[in-house]
C-alpha cells in the first residue's frame, strides 16, 4: 500500500511538471506498466482528481483544471525558492497579489523545516526591495500567457504599440521573458511569419486560446535572451539622435545602458543612434559614457546637455 501511495503521488508530480502525458512515457518514467497507469490514474479520479484521458494514437491522459488541488512535492532548494519567491512578489512587482502572496507566504512558512526557515528569514531580513516605477504586470494575463507557452496553444491577442497605435495578432507563444523589471513575451506572429517580442502589460489577450500548433525549433536560452534584448533596444522611441563619440566602440558598449549598434568609425572614434522618452533621459545615459562627444543634426538634444550643464555647474558652485 505505502509504494502504491508513494507512486500517486509521483505521478501528481508529473502531471504538474507537464500537462499532457501518454500511458507508456507515464509508464517509463514510474517503472511500470501502463495497465498499473490505467489503475493508478482511477484511483486519482476516486479521490478527486480530474485526470482527462485522450483517445487516439498520440493520445494519453491529462490533469483537468477542475478538482482537488494537487499536494505540492518539493525538494529544500526549490522550497526556498518558492518562499523567496513569493516574498519578492509581494513587493509588489505584479499589480494585485501583494496580499495574496504574504498569505501564501505565511503559510508556506509555517511547514517548513526549520533549517529551511533559517534562510528564508535570512534573505528576508538582510534584503532591501527597491519600489519600481514600472509598468506593472495582471497576473492573470501572464498566467494565461504562460499556460498558452506550455500548452502550444495559439493567441490572439491586441496590441498597443509604443507610439500608442492598437493591432490584432494572432501568435504561437513560446516563451516570457523578464528584463529589466519588465515582462515580454517572444512568440511566431503568424501574419509577419516571423519572431516578435512583445510587452505583456501592452498585452490584451482574446479568450478562448486557439488550436494547438506544432512547436518549431527554438535557440538556446541564451539566445532568446538576446533576442529579446535586441528588441527592446530597437523598440521605437519617442525621441532619438546620432552620436559621435570620441572613444573605441568597445568603450562606448561598455558603459551605455542601452542596447544599440555601434559603428566604428576609426581607431578613437565611433557613432551610434540610442533612444529615449525624453532628451533629458538621454543626456544623462550620455553623461555615463566618461568620453567626450559629438550631437549630430539634434536641438533638442544639444539644449538638454545645455541645460543640464548650467544646473551642474551652479550645483558645483552656488556662488557663481
Amino acid at each position: 500500500m505505502l509504494e502504491t501511495s508513494a507512486r500517486l503521488l509521483r505521478l501528481l508530480s508529473l502531471f504538474q511538471a507537464r500537462r499532457d502525458w501518454t500511458s507508456a512515457e507515464l509508464a517509463d518514467r514510474l517503472h511500470v506498466t501502463t495497465r498499473t497507469i490505467r489503475n493508478d490514474i482511477e484511483r486519482l479520479r476516486a479521490l478527486g482528481y480530474p485526470v482527462d484521458a485522450r483517445p487516439g494514437v498520440s493520445g494519453g491522459y491529462r490533469l483537468g483544471d477542475d478538482g482537488a488541488l494537487p499536494p505540492l512535492l518539493l525538494d529544500d532548494d526549490e522550497a526556498v525558492a518558492v518562499a523567496i519567491g513569493l516574498r519578492t512578489a509581494a513587493a509588489g512587482s505584479l499589480a494585485g497579489i501583494e496580499e495574496t502572496s504574504l498569505r501564501a507566504l505565511t503559510k508556506v512558512q509555517r511547514i517548513l523545516p526549520a533549517r529551511l526557515r533559517h534562510r528564508v528569514s535570512a534573505f528576508g531580513s538582510h534584503t532591501l526591495p527597491v519600489p519600481s516605477r514600472e509598468a506593472r504586470v495582471d497576473p492573470e494575463t501572464l498566467t494565461l500567457l504562460a499556460a498558452a507557452c506550455r500548452d502550444h496553444e495559439r493567441l490572439r491577442l491586441d496590441y498597443r504599440s509604443h507610439s500608442g497605435s492598437e493591432t490584432r495578432r494572432e501568435v504561437e507563444p513560446y516563451r516570457l521573458v523578464n528584463h529589466r523589471q519588465r515582462w515580454y513575451l517572444l512568440a511566431w506572429d503568424t501574419d509577419r511569419a516571423d519572431w516578435r517580442t512583445f510587452r505583456v502589460d501592452r498585452i490584451t489577450p482574446r479568450t478562448p486560446t486557439g488550436p494547438r500548433f506544432t512547436p518549431r525549433p527554438l535557440p538556446p536560452d541564451h539566445e532568446i535572451s538576446a533576442r529579446v534584448e535586441r528588441g527592446v533596444g530597437e523598440a521605437t522611441w519617442k525621441f532619438t539622435a546620432r552620436v559621435i563619440v570620441h572613444a573605441p566602440a568597445s568603450h562606448v558598449r561598455e558603459r551605455i545602458p542601452i542596447p544599440v549598434e555601434v559603428e566604428p568609425l576609426g581607431e578613437n572614434r565611433c557613432a551610434f543612434e540610442p533612444g529615449s522618452d525624453h532628451p533629458f533621459q538621454l543626456a544623462l545615459y550620455l553623461g555615463m559614457l566618461d568620453a567626450d562627444f559629438e550631437v549630430v543634426d539634434s536641438p533638442e538634444l544639444a539644449d538638454a546637455l545645455r541645460t543640464l550643464s548650467q544646473r551642474y555647474r551652479r550645483a558645483a558652485d552656488p556662488e557663481t
